[in-house]
């Protein structure tokens, strides 16, 4: 009908870009703001595990998530936050889908989701062949050691500085 106003819910016409370009930013900014269910210093956005948000031919946005490992625990509450802060952003339809190739690696955590784990208490990875030492977060002594190869998650391994004494933890490359 000429002059309707648009049914909430239905997909955007397809003539209108700047509707769908102002739905998938509307959907980025809701993004940004879910923290990670393990991690909530950090977002979803921040870690890089929302790979992308795309409006299909029908007007729907599809979101690619994509789990930090395979069997990550938090993969399903991960599903229910995004879709839940999508709903919230009433961007309209929505198809949540879950990337796994290629594999995530913890080379898309930004810039900031670096600084916010390392401000956490939690050492930020570094490159996979690094042979610096890793620093204790707290006092910046080098005179480390891993005590476990895992931590509090899977992605993450138990360290302790042998000066302060304060163990802590280190995000895994992967």
């Amino acid at each position: 009908m000429i002059g309707a106003a648009p049914i909430i819910g239905e997909p955007a016409s397809a003539g209108v870009a700047a509707d769908a370009d102002a739905r998938v930013a509307c959907a980025w900014r809701a993004l940004g703001a879910v923290e990670d269910p393990e991690i909530p210093a950090l977002s979803l956005v921040d870690l890089g595990i929302v790979r992308f948000v795309k409006t299909q031919p029908d007007g729907a946005l599809e979101v690619g998530i994509s789990p930090t490992y395979t069997g990550c625990p938090a993969t399903e509450v991960i599903r229910q936050l995004v879709e839940q802060a999508l709903e919230d952003a009433e961007v309209g339809p929505v198809a949540v889908i879950q990337v796994l190739s290629p594999a995530w690696s913890s080379e898309w955590i930004s810039a900031e989701g670096r600084r916010k784990l390392a401000a956490y208490g939690i050492v930020p990875p570094r490159d996979a062949d690094s042979s610096r030492p890793i620093a204790c977060p707290r006092c910046q002594s080098v005179d480390t050691e891993c005590i476990s190869r895992f931590g509090s998650t899977p992605c993450k391994a138990l360290h302790r500085c042998r000066q302060c004494l304060e163990p802590f933890e280190y995000f895994k490359c992967i």
